[in-house]
């Protein structure tokens, strides 16, 4: 059974689990998008949030998310390792992270995605995201960025 957790100071295994983390970073993500090297300090920003998605004892990955002010958060990461991609983990993983910023009350989550991940852009539009704009070598010379953001109603 798959289960997700808030990360904070006080989580079990803390330690081991920020390890993994950082090893799943490290697979997924380039090295220039790969916030491995200060993942901790990212985390002790009080305006910042993980949420981590495991089953039995093996992390299935995660979103990270922070919220600048209350008119709007930011989704940072989300990952999923390979082999539990598929099986809807990546979406509980981003409503649960919506469901944190709308007890926030921020009126609007942004993101960036490369166009290039299918898979992403197709999750986030289904959950009401919209493309904004395109920015041209966010990540590097050849790789662009969609900014996309999801309005939250304000009730």
């Amino acid at each position: 059974m798959a289960i997700i957790a808030e990360l904070n100071r006080n989580t079990e295994n803390r330690a081991k689990l920020i390890e993994e983390i950082v090893k799943l970073e490290r697979k997924i993500f380039p090295k220039h998008e790969s916030y491995a090297a200060f993942f901790d300090n990212e985390l002790k920003r009080k305006n910042a949030g993980l949420l981590y998605l495991h089953a039995d004892v093996e992390l299935v990955g995660y979103v990270m998310y922070s919220w600048p002010s209350s008119l709007y958060a930011s989704i940072t990461k989300l990952a999923v390792k390979e082999q539990w991609r598929k099986q809807g983990h990546g979406e509980a993983l981003l409503k649960a992270a919506i469901q944190k910023c709308k007890t926030r009350k921020v009126s609007r989550i942004m993101l960036h995605v490369d166009p290039s991940r299918t898979p992403a852009v197709s999750l986030y539009k289904k959950h009401g995201f919209q493309v904004d704009r395109l920015i041209e070598g966010y990540y590097s010379l050849e790789r662009h960025a969609y900014v996309m953001y999801l309005e939250l109603d304000s009730n």
